[in-house]
């Protein structure tokens, strides 16, 4: 007979009392759940008490360095270990699917799990937002985060599949902390692209371009470069190539608020750019 799957999940957060008991609301089944605080002002921490969760406070330096030191340095109770974000919630079908799965102890060290996006309220259907994949689940001690600021990338020691279920990923913050977030993803973003230029070239990223969760990401790195006027070139792709127009005014909204978003990025990277030749021409002058 199967026995009941030991689940632990981690959450990371800074001031997110506006989004929090959702997510913890909807995994208060789960055998463990750990969030760890990058020292909020707000009543996060209350939060987790309230809800029967563990608290553990440390500072951050990137979403892959936090989660790596916590699924290193922390006793997990579980088996397997599921990734939330604070803004996002398990839906009832996909708690009913990984019981199922992991009570029969499947072959598999991780699973993709689907997200539905909401922007202003608004399922995000279209604008390639959907299907969103993104590895969460896996067994303890086989999975560990790339050292990227932004947009990090798990790592699973072993077979992966996909569940049906889906993650809710609807931020209650607002517009403002929206535009913050992302004017700081840009910031991150920017230096990443500087850092790595490691284009490898299309034959050899053929197996990445295979995989539906790693696709977005190997075009960016081997063709987005070579494309010009990201902006509007990133608009034409999500409001009419992935049919954002389908979305009604909000995805009109959410495509040029992501075009904006490129644009961002670009001027950003023009800045490190200068910024490196500046020093260059400084270094030269003093030798």
């Amino acid at each position: 007979m199967a026995t009941r799957p030991r689940l632990s999940v981690l959450v990371l957060t800074k001031d997110e009392e506006k989004n929090l008991p959702r997510c913890l609301a909807s995994v208060r089944w789960a055998e463990q759940i750990v969030v760890v605080d990058s020292f909020s002002t707000d009543r996060t921490p209350d939060l987790v008490r309230a809800h029967g969760a563990e608290l553990v406070r440390h500072p951050f330096e990137s979403y892959a360095r936090q989660r790596n030191w916590a699924l290193e340095a922390l006793a997990w109770r579980g088996d397997w270990i599921l990734i939330l974000d604070a803004d996002e919630a398990v839906t009832p079908d996909l708690r009913e699917e990984m019981e199922a799965r992991l009570a029969d102890d499947p072959a598999e060290a991780g699973f993709y799990v689907n997200r539905r996006v909401y922007f202003l309220g608004k399922w995000i259907r279209h604008c390639g937002w959907y299907p969103n994949w993104s590895l969460r689940l896996f067994r303890k001690g086989r999975a560990h985060y790339d050292d990227r600021p932004v947009h990090e990338h798990l790592a699973v020691e072993g077979p992966v599949a996909y569940l049906r279920g889906e993650l809710v990923h609807d931020n209650r913050k607002g517009l403002t902390a929206f535009l913050e977030k992302h004017n700081r993803y840009a910031s991150l973003e920017a230096a990443a692209r500087l850092a790595e230029d490691r284009r490898r070239g299309l034959l050899a990223s053929l197996p990445d371009l295979m995989s539906p969760p790693l696709r977005r990401r190997t075009l960016k790195r081997e063709l987005w470069p070579f494309v010009p006027a990201h902006p509007l070139a990133f608009f034409l792709y999500s409001y009419v190539l992935q049919r954002g127009f389908l979305d009604g005014p909000t995805g009109l909204l959410f495509c040029l608020l992501m075009s904006a978003h490129e644009l961002n990025i670009d001027l950003k990277m023009r800045e490190l750019r200068q910024a490196k030749a500046k020093e260059a021409v400084r270094k030269l002058r003093a030798a």
